[in-house]
């Protein structure tokens, strides 16, 4: 990188009971002494950067911990680590979540499911979701929050005209309420109407917002670190659950891969414009399910499936900050990186993945 000041990025996908993978790469990037400029999240990436920017640095990976310690069943671990008792074992936890909610986050409904039923009034959504103020209020200071010393933006959509909507602290104030509206994901949960719009979780059209951070060209160099939750790359499906996990993660991951490659041509052009301009990064972190996970793994909260997901967040982003270890200056103005077995790798990576940030 040259010289100039360097803006840092941190971008969150969206994704209920994957979104421990966020707590262990932002642990371990807290560890390798990075603190973000900029935080951008979507429904769980939402409720992730809201912690961050909402607490003191030093207390953010203990909020994080706080957090899905609730969330997580109180249950025993995967007694037996085999793969077919562990997709039992998963399974049953996702119905469990479903039967029982999770108190930190969401609940039950009237009349909700019941509402299918004749002669029953109509409702908007399965499960309640309000849980989840009482949960942020707890753990996010929102007037930190709120003073800027880490900007937050917040994905929603409009549900009406499906219009994608930001809200960001440089320009408002942003309130619990908010982060609810960003967790809203239909039918499950109820949306939000702030400001007379109807909003829920932009996961259906843009689960990886990274469009907040590059809407405008940047004044210095930027590194801007993804985490995503839902991989386009997986083993061919070999079951009905495989397939029905495998569309559900085409919705989610297609939109980023939309994202990436417009920002390659557009800083080709920029590049061609002005090649002195500031540079950017954009590591790439995905979240490569194991054999073991189901359909079901965003209502997953078994203490096995937690803690491996945590860890692998862990594991990826050392795996990543590996890759801004200098070796050689890349062309252009533009270099993604991610890791060499990630599911986005090698192909979307190119030449520029071995390149660094001086």
């Amino acid at each position: 990188m040259s010289g100039k000041a360097r803006d840092l990025a941190f971008v969150f996908a969206g994704g209920n009971a994957v979104g421990a993978y966020h707590a262990g790469t932002y642990e371990a990037l807290h560890d390798h002494g990075l603190r973000p400029d900029w935080v951008v999240g979507a429904s769980m990436g939402a409720v992730t950067a809201a912690i961050i920017a909402g607490n003191a640095p030093e207390d953010r990976v203990a909020k994080l911990r706080t957090f899905w310690e609730e969330a997580t069943q109180k249950t025993g671990p995967d007694p037996t680590g085999l793969l077919k008792p562990r997709q039992v074992y998963n399974g049953l936890h996702a119905l469990m979540t479903l039967a029982w909610g999770r108190p930190n986050i969401f609940g039950h409904r009237l009349p909700g499911l019941w509402s299918a039923l004749p002669w029953v009034p109509n409702d908007v959504a399965l499960f309640d979701n309000a849980p989840l103020l009482r949960t942020l209020e707890r753990l996010v200071d929102f007037e930190r929050l709120n003073r800027g010393g880490t900007r937050l933006t917040v994905a929603c959509v409009d549900i009406e005209t499906g219009e994608e909507v930001y809200f960001d602290t440089s320009r408002e104030e942003i309130r619990p309420e908010h982060i609810l509206a960003s967790t809203a994901i239909p039918p499950a949960f109820p949306p939000v109407e702030i400001g007379g719009r109807v909003l829920c979780d932009a996961g259906f059209t843009n689960n990886l917002p990274l469009d907040p951070v590059f809407a405008s060209e940047p004044e210095r160099d930027l590194l801007c670190i993804a985490s995503d939750l839902f991989s386009l790359k997986a083993p061919r499906p070999a079951s009905l659950d495989a397939v029905l996990e495998r569309a559900n993660d085409l919705i989610f991951a297609s939109a980023p891969r939309r994202a990436i490659s417009g920002l390659r041509r557009e800083y080709e052009l920029r590049d061609r414009l002005d090649p002195n301009g500031p540079k950017v990064t954009l590591l790439h972190l995905v979240y490569q399910a194991g054999a073991d996970e189901l359909a079901a793994k965003s209502f997953d909260f078994s203490p096995s499936s937690i803690c491996d997901r945590w860890t692998a967040g862990g594991r990826d982003a050392v795996r990543g900050l590996e890759l801004l270890k200098p070796v050689r200056r890349a062309s252009g103005r533009f270099d993604y990186l991610a890791p060499a077995d990630s599911p986005v790798a090698p192909k979307d990576t190119g030449p520029q993945a071995a390149s660094a940030v001086a």
